[in-house]
């Protein structure tokens, strides 16, 4: 199997980023690597799981991410990952909320390097996929250079080849989870170390990134770059990622252009009786800072989540905004 073009990916973000928050993102980027939210071994082991796992063709390449910690769980989750047809499968070891930590998986499996060596382990041997990790730089006094590396070859040791780092540690005790996105400092030193002590390993940087030309200036150090927040509520700045990041020729869509290419999924889906603003929802910001923008989410914000709502909703509120950019 061909592994993912890791050099840009939109991180997953625990209700956002979900099947039509990803077809969005696709419209925009041919090329950026998409993550599921994370899912829990338990919702997928012990429910429907097409309900967690049901995508659409065009998100690929798609990797998924799953929170646990239990490795013979962790590993059956794998093996319907591969059933689905995922491009990968991701473990959670970031995440700092406290519904997380209770369940025994996310940021405060760093502190249990030998847990997480025997879950990777499973992982791999369970299915063809890449398994890769998604973790901090450290958890609370547990923040040391030292310690992250022996984590980081602890877990290579047990077949884990693609690393991503947030470069923030994370507070479990006396931060919030909103906290820990912005409160710990950013440490891209850090990351950049990894990268230069374990040159065979893939290395992929996350946190703080707004913009591609930073994403290219931390390529120069990094395998690859993971961007969260801004390709939300900033989706166009994904527009011209295949050319400067992957090096594609291909003139990318303007706005306008996107949201009728939307047109078609929205109709399919409200026939299927999903309402309007589970897909409008991630829209609102398409025309951040352009003539039009307020209006734009104003409309859909007011419209979107009424009964019978339907793409006319979206077209309604496309021509509230100049189309200057096709």
């Amino acid at each position: 199997m061909t592994k993912p073009d890791r050099r840009l990916s939109v991180a997953p973000m625990l209700d956002w980023t979900d099947r039509y928050c990803r077809y969005f993102h696709r419209l925009i980027s041919h090329r950026t690597l998409l993550y599921t939210e994370m899912i829990t071994t338990g919702a997928l082991l012990h429910n429907d799981p097409a309900r967690f796992l049901d995508f659409f063709a065009e998100e690929h390449p798609l990797a998924l991410q799953l929170g646990g910690s239990e490795p013979s769980d962790l590993a059956a989750c794998c093996r319907l990952a591969g059933e689905w047809g995922y491009d990968e499968v991701n473990l959670n070891l970031g995440c700092p909320s406290d519904r997380v930590q209770s369940g025994m998986f996310g940021a405060r499996l760093m502190a249990s390097p030998a847990l997480v060596a025997d879950c990777i382990s499973a992982m791999t041997e369970s299915c063809n996929l890449p398994v890769t990790a998604k973790h901090r730089i450290g958890i609370d006094d547990l923040d040391s250079y030292e310690l992250l590396a022996a984590f980081v070859e602890k877990l290579s040791d047990a077949g884990c080849r693609t690393f991503i780092v947030h470069a923030r540690k994370a507070w479990l005790q006396g931060l919030s989870p909103k906290q820990n996105r912005d409160v710990p400092p950013l440490q891209y030193d850090m990351v950049y170390r990894l990268k230069q002590d374990f040159p065979a390993l893939e290395i992929i940087l996350n946190g703080g990134v707004t913009r591609l030309d930073q994403a290219a200036d931390h390529l120069l150090q990094v395998d690859g770059v993971m961007i969260g927040r801004e390709a939300y509520h900033n989706p166009w700045m994904l527009a011209d990622a295949d050319s400067k990041i992957f090096g594609d020729d291909q003139r990318p869509c303007s706005r306008h252009q996107v949201i009728e290419k939307l047109l078609p999924l929205a109709e399919q889906e409200c026939r299927r009786d999903i309402p309007l603003k589970r897909i409008a929802r991630h829209i609102l910001g398409l025309f951040h800072g352009q003539p039009g923008a307020r209006k734009w989410r104003r409309y859909l914000s007011e419209n979107a989540h009424l009964p019978g709502a339907g793409p006319e909703v979206l077209e309604t509120a496309l021509g509230l905004v100049p189309r200057i950019d096709d």
